[in-house]
């Protein structure tokens, strides 16, 4: 394979040890203390960065407050939709180096960092900009018991100081997911990534502070969730939380949030179920299917793990998807070649390991892959697996993994099938490969899941919401949805008597 050599500003990046942002300024952790990031291709450090602290927690929030209650609250809706047009703009300008940094820290293929998660970040960014002169109230003719006259009319104002806490598989466009309705809506906040990826947020402020945005509008820490993500999500001085990760975690966080009451989006786990009834396009519904979870690494939370396939289609679908998963070159992300990355951490290789190794044991037939390929040395890599799992008993079948592995199950009726679909805890996703619209619409009506999509998988847009049901998470991302869960509504009525 061919790897790319390191940009000279990417190099130049990862050589300075990281402070946090803090207040518009880059300061050194309270404690002092920093700990390392792995290239999940290689086990090699790459990078020094802050281990922030209670201390650190507290140091942000004051300048978070401070900001809100200062400079920003007076920044126009046009000034601040100027404001992220730049930031989107400088995002597209850094780029390449953006792409080598994700690419580095998650492990995912350089091309996907670059082509896809940067421009993704820099497109939300910009359709949240449009928002800040569209965040309206309303008047409301009421009827007061007492006689009055009034004119009663409603104001959205920013919730406050918001703690963003981002997932490590999207580092980049999970930021802008909630840092673009936060400024949009004039919140500020503090931005926590996961510790195994911190590099593309930081490298996210250093472009913060050269759009213009005000001191301690956005301020970055970087540690783990012990020590900056907990205090963060219980410290009284925030007023709103929005987490995407593990829906363990994400219990955790909704606990912590009581103290004070602060408002809570969670944007939790999924075991998303994909559909292949018999008169799809079986070359069509396999490569969806594929792409679906073999994707980022199977690192997604929409990933297209339970994979129920029609009877008299089965077979065709399972050598369509040995043709899809021999396909892929996996390797180190910045290979040119590479098609499929590391998984980003040995304590992830561990858990899909874990279930790969044990789902024959439960009754699962393994199709291809379950394991690392053996000409690929240090690294987290994991081949694309493919188990056929026709009684729905192995726990690949039925708990999240997050890694490249797909079960297929078969299925005859459709009411059983709707049925098998939903018995889950989770409701993130879901979707259906058929000719037959009547059924399309049918059975999309009766799956409960927050996406679902019809001959595609994993369309996303800044326009749509995104979120799930049941333990998927609370809330909704993106889209006009997002902007009430940045926003408290005022009613202020006028005795016009």
């Amino acid at each position: 394979m061919t790897t790319m050599e390191l940009f000279p500003e990417v190099q130049g990046f990862l050589a300075e040890q990281k402070r946090l942002f803090i207040g518009g300024d880059w300061v050194e952790p309270a404690a002092g203390e920093y700990f390392n990031v792995e290239n999940p291709a290689t086990t090699l450090n790459i990078a020094s960065v802050s281990k922030a602290t209670a201390a650190d927690v507290d140091h942000a929030v004051q300048a978070a407050r401070q900001a809100l209650e200062g400079e920003w609250q007076h920044v126009s809706p046009a000034q601040r939709t100027k404001l992220m047009l730049r930031l989107a703009d400088l995002i597209e300008e850094d780029a390449e180096n953006l792409g080598q940094i994700i690419s580095l820290e998650n492990g995912k293929p350089y091309s996907n960092a670059k082509n896809g998660e940067v421009v993704v970040t820099a497109n939300v960014i910009r359709y949240f900009a449009g928002w800040p002169s569209k965040i309206e109230g309303s008047t409301i003719p009421v009827s007061p018991r007492t006689g009055e006259r009034m004119l009663n009319y409603t104001v959205k104002e920013p919730v406050g100081v918001c703690a963003l806490i981002v997932p490590w598989n999207f580092p980049l466009s999970m930021c802008a997911w909630k840092l673009g309705p936060a400024l949009a809506t004039g919140c500020t906040s503090i931005l926590k990534p996961a510790e195994q990826t911190p590099l593309s947020a930081l490298r996210l402020a250093y472009l913060i502070e050269k759009a213009g945005i005000p001191r301690g509008v956005v301020n970055v820490l970087t540690g783990f969730g012990e020590g900056a993500g907990a205090p963060l999500a219980a410290h009284p001085g925030v007023d709103k939380i929005a987490f995407t990760g593990s829906t363990g975690v994400g219990r955790l966080i909704a606990q912590s949030a009581v103290s004070n009451m602060k408002k809570v989006s969670l944007e939790l786990g999924g075991k998303s179920p994909n559909i292949i009834l018999p008169d799809a396009d079986i070359i069509k519904a396999a490569k969806g299917a594929a792409d679906g979870i073999f994707y980022n690494q199977g690192q997604v939370c929409t990933a297209a793990s339970r994979l129920y396939v029609h009877e008299s289609v089965l077979d065709q679908t399972l050598e369509e998807l040995r043709k899809h998963a021999a396909a892929h070159v996996v390797g180190p992300g910045l290979n040119e070649q590479t098609t499929m990355g590391p998984l980003v951490s040995s304590a992830q290789f561990d858990v899909v390991k874990g279930y790969v190794d044990s789902a024959v044991s439960e009754g699962a037939e393994l199709i291809c892959g379950g394991g690392k390929p053996s000409e690929l040395g240090d690294g987290y890599f994991m081949s694309p697996t493919v188990f056929l799992d026709k009684q729905e008993q192995a726990r690949v079948a039925r708990e999240e993994i997050f890694g490249p592995v797909v079960t297929v199950m078969s299925w005859s009726d459709v009411d059983e099938l709707v049925h098998r679909a939903n018995d889950t805890p989770f409701g993130l996703a879901a979707g259906l490969w058929t000719n037959d619209l009547t059924q399309a619409h049918t059975i999309a009506s009766r799956i409960k899941a927050g996406s679902v999509w019809i001959n595609c998988w994993n369309v996303v847009d800044p326009a749509s919401p995104f979120g799930g049901y049941k333990q998927s998470g609370w809330g909704r991302e993106m889209g006009k949805n997002v902007i009430d869960a940045y926003t408290e509504t005022k009613s202020v009525f006028v005795n016009l008597g």
